[in-house]
């Protein structure tokens, strides 16, 4: 869950360093960290706290001279966040210095055995253990920086992306990868590291990104050398041109990155529908789709597998694929999935979803499907992502880059691609009339647009948010559909203003939670015309009746609801599969405004991380 970024060539390296851990300060922020060389010294500054606390650090104490070296930002595993467990490590000589995102599984025994040999500890990290390993393998082999990398990776249990730093050999640094991703951009005498893309794009288009169980060796003057861990086999580099641009991940003018992924869904959806869906011509095509039909029409049943805000959208996916395409479907956490020895046959789709594509516990599933013949389907955000290149076959969302640590476009994006597949199959499979089919291509066409006009709400819910923001727990109810949203509306409102929330099914309510309610406790309740609206009006009479105080989410002109309700916050009227693109957009905006006056860090809250690269 850490942020790498290196460089090797001719510019001073340290603002690059800089600017690109701001970049990712996404993927954690309890500790940053650089390296340089500048041709006599290595020089290492760290601190705890966030990047912009290194830079200070750095101004005051450290030099920023040199073209060679590499920065981290940290996302604490091993050891609490403060100066020591910072990133860069030494080892106990002072020539090597390594960066790492991922958790040494073994690291403890590896530790107790470097003890014994003499070596002693400042951190409480397996990262230092690893860089100790590298130079106690080094001095015994009486071998050169990279095969001694190689033969220590081969003794490590556990998920890794590392650069490691030799300042005897100040021409070249090290890297390898399992399970977290690295991205190699390849400049004109000069090379880019990173753990995606984002901090170098502005120097160049080219990058080559490391598979699992492979390393490099990154030279000046040289080309790229990449090798297998296991076996020292070579691969060759194989270059990709980035598409992503640099004014995608600035924040364009709005105050945080999630208030403007929030307003960036109408184009982000209509992008991820782009190509695929053609209401005139009553057809949808998706290459990953159709070159697999056969599959998905043999399937006996969909697995989805996913983490949080995907796992949300994987449930709104179940309720699509059954109603449309009759296909039974189950949703599983994959941290849970990988672990109790589900039952998957060879005629068992797997769908895998992920925003970042490099999700740890969903990569695990993934591989576990396959091994037991299943077919792999992702769904993800990232090209070149390590699930694009571990399934089968796929889809990419068009959401671009997402930096809010509290997803939102990539939720909408990713129902949307679950939308589309899930048509396409009803299609094939004869379960949805022509007539149906095309109703549902022309409202999907016309969501980008009523998303906009959900967003024009913005004013009522911050005024709504100035009610509630200092609530300290809230109840998010829905049905059908809307039942995942819900959960998803209560895990934003968790995640970046830490008021407890919960999202139950409407009808669950009084199987537990009514003895919640009361007159402090906020009830948000998607009450949109379409699917059980009758039901949660009555849910609505049931609260009102204990005095809680109901936020009602509801179709355009809805009266009956507004009657009950202490607040509601319309939306446009859409079939009942595609709500969930519309009634999500209030609780994004509920959530962001809390957080906002709650005065937390809205794009990056305490304790989490963007790419979940551990498990």
């Amino acid at each position: 869950m850490c942020g790498i970024v290196g460089y090797i060539g001719y510019r001073e390296a340290y603002p690059i360093i800089l600017e690109g851990l701001k970049r990712l300060e996404y993927r954690g922020y309890d500790s940053a960290g650089i390296a340089l060389y500048d041709g006599t010294d290595l020089n290492v500054c760290k601190t705890k706290g966030k990047v912009a606390d290194l830079e200070s650090r750095i101004e005051k104490e450290s030099t920023t001279k040199g073209s060679i070296g590499f920065g981290h930002t940290r996302w604490a595993t091993h050891g609490v966040p403060n100066d020591i467990n910072a990133h860069p490590h030494y080892s106990n000589s002072g020539d090597l210095v390594i960066i790492h995102n991922g958790i040494i599984e073994n690291y403890s025994a590896l530790r107790k055995e470097l003890i014994s040999r003499g070596y002693s500890f400042k951190s409480d990290t397996d990262t230092e253990v690893l860089v100790n390993l590298i130079e106690d393998i080094k001095r015994k082999e009486k071998t050169k920086l990279g095969k001694a990398v190689q033969i220590a990776l081969n003794q490590v249990v556990g998920a890794y992306a590392i650069a490691v730093f030799d300042k005897n050999k100040p021409d070249e640094i090290v890297i390898a990868r399992l399970g977290s991703p690295l991205a190699v951009g390849v400049g004109d005498n000069e090379f880019f590291i990173a753990s995606d893309a984002s901090p170098f794009i502005e120097y160049t288009k080219n990058a080559i990104y490391l598979e699992d169980e492979e390393m490099a060796i990154v030279r000046l003057g040289k080309e790229i050398k990449i090798r297998k861990i296991k076996d020292d086999s070579s691969v060759d580099p194989y270059v990709q041109e980035l598409q992503m641009n640099l004014e995608q991940i600035e924040k364009g003018g709005y105050e945080h990155f999630m208030l403007k992924e929030i307003y960036e869904q109408p184009r982000a959806i209509l992008d991820t529908f782009r190509g695929r869906l053609l209401s005139n011509e009553a057809i949808i095509k998706m290459v990953g789709v159709e070159d697999n039909m056969k599959k998905f029409l043999n399937a006996d049943r969909i697995i989805v597998v996913a983490c949080g805000t995907s796992w949300h959208a994987g449930l709104v996916s179940e309720y699509i694929f059954e109603d449309l395409a009759r296909i039974p479907v189950e949703v599983e956490y994959a941290s849970e999935f990988r672990y109790r020895n589900p039952v998957i046959t060879e005629k068992d789709i797997v769908i895998a979803i992920s925003q970042s594509g490099e999700t740890a516990d969903t990569l695990a599933a993934i591989k576990l499907a396959k091994s037991k013949g299943a077919f792999v389907f992702g769904v993800c955000n990232v090209v070149g992502s390590s699930i694009a290149r571990e399934t089968h076959a796929g889809a990419y969302t068009h959401a671009g880059p997402e930096i809010g640590v509290a997803s939102t476009k990539a939720f909408t994006t990713q129902i949307t691609v679950l939308t589309l597949i899930a048509l396409r199959l009803a299609r094939a499979k004869g379960t949805i009339s022509s007539s149906d089919f095309r109703r549902h291509l022309i409202e999907l066409e016309l969501i980008p647009e009523k998303v906009e006009k959900t967003l024009l709400s913005d004013k009522n819910v911050k005024t709504i948010a100035s009610i509630y923001k200092d609530a300290k727990n809230c109840l998010y109810l829905g049905r059908g559909y809307n039942f995942p949203v819900a959960l998803e509306g209560a895990l934003k409102l968790k995640e970046i203003s830490y008021i407890h929330a919960e999202g139950y099914p409407a009808a669950e309510m009084k199987h537990g939670p009514i003895a919640l309610i009361d007159e402090n406790m906020p009830i948000v309740v998607i009450a949109t015309k379409m699917g059980h609206y009758e039901k949660v009006v009555s849910n609505i009479e049931e609260i009102k009746s204990r005095e809680g105080k109901i936020i009602g989410i509801v179709t355009e002109g809805d009266e009956t609801v507004k009657k009950l309700a202490d607040h509601v916050i319309e939306v446009p009227e859409t079939l009942e599969s595609l709500t969930p693109l519309l009634t999500t957009i209030p609780l994004q905006l509920l959530s962001y405004h809390i957080a906002v006056m709650l005065d937390k860090n809205v794009d990056q809250p305490r304790n989490l991380a963007k790419s979940v690269t551990v498990e």
